[in-house]
């Protein structure tokens, strides 16, 4: 949806190699690794949903993945660690699949696509549950943030039905509250 500047690809470019080096030094272990992974695919997601409205279910399930084998890696109790994650990614989908139909009852349109709900899941795979909210919250609250201050630059009315690309926010939220719990949270 959104127009490519000249310098937007170098830009991408520039992110997806600074959040990689960032979970390889940050994280130097097989979680870094699988963290840079999360870093590409959640800068894919945000990239495509900016560009087109949507988020590809291959790279939900490709992150949800790595979710699994980053649970896997990160517990001595791999099972129960799996487990887990799962748990988290169903209820986070269960949740955001209760606010999509409350939203599309209230208002009478669609307010959040399935490939956020997935997304959603995806957050709930990778963070634990005191990051969760607060990953939620950053991405909201710059969703919104980045919506007014582009309707006050372009001089335009605020619409109650614009268009916003949730997953370009939440996307990388999910990446960046994922390196805070790994190198701030657990080791305590």
């Amino acid at each position: 949806m959104t127009r490519r500047s000249p310098g937007a690809d170098a830009v991408i470019a520039f992110c997806g190699l600074a959040a990689v080096a960032a979970s390889i030094v940050l994280v130097p272990s097989m979680r870094g690794a699988l963290g840079a992974g999360l870093a590409l695919l959640m800068l894919a997601i945000a990239v495509i949903d900016a560009r087109r409205l949507i988020i590809p279910n291959r790279l939900n399930a490709a992150a949800f993945a790595l979710a699994l084998l980053e649970a896997a890696v990160g517990e001595p109790q791999t099972v129960t660690a799996m487990t887990f994650a799962c748990l988290r990614g169903a209820v986070l989908v269960l949740l955001f699949l209760a606010l999509r139909a409350l939203y599309a009852r209230l208002r009478g349109r669609e307010g959040l696509g399935l490939g956020d709900v997935k997304l959603a899941g995806v957050a709930g795979a990778w963070l634990d549950w005191v990051m969760i909210p607060v990953a939620i919250e950053i991405a909201a609250f710059a969703a919104l943030t980045v919506y007014i201050l582009r309707g006050f630059a372009r001089n335009r009315p605020l619409r109650a039905a614009g268009l916003l690309p949730f997953g370009l926010f939440l996307a990388p939220t999910i990446w960046l509250c994922w390196l805070l719990q790994v190198t701030l949270l657990e080791p305590f």
